[in-house]
């Protein structure tokens, strides 16, 4: 059997690697407290009403891995199983509006265009669709 090396960068590595990715996570929680205050509500959350950094952390490791980076979520959580984990959630059209509100303004603070950002654009979308379970 042959194998190829792959030499095209990820999206994990034209983000900038794990400390972006995971700045990019952080940003999308503060922008979630600032103007999402039902979704926020739906995480664990610190006394201030701000998402735990525990679950931010989760989120940023799990973005890292699914992005191309190092597979530490896997690792050390399992299969990511997003329907399942979050199954607890009632994920309807406005849950999914709001998070990718969140996520859009949170790579448009990073000023994140061109291909990379249509890449991005098309996969939240889709994974945020996936998530819904429930009508409406």
């Amino acid at each position: 059997m042959r194998h190829t090396l792959r030499v095209d960068p990820t999206p994990f590595d034209m983000l900038g690697g794990a400390d972006r990715v995971t700045a990019l996570a952080e940003r999308f929680y503060a922008i979630m407290a600032e103007r999402e205050p039902v979704l926020t509500q739906l995480h664990p959350t610190t006394p201030d009403g701000k998402v735990d950094p525990g679950a931010q952390s989760r989120f940023a490791l799990f973005l890292v891995g699914w992005l191309g980076g190092p597979q530490d979520y896997i690792e050390k959580h399992g299969h990511p199983r997003l329907r399942m984990r979050h199954g607890r959630v009632k994920v309807d059209i406005a849950m999914r509006d709001a998070w990718m509100r969140c996520m859009t303004a949170a790579m448009d603070d990073f000023k994140l265009t061109g291909p990379l950002r249509a890449f991005l654009d098309k996969r939240f979308a889709e994974v945020a669709d996936f998530m819904r379970n429930t009508e409406g």
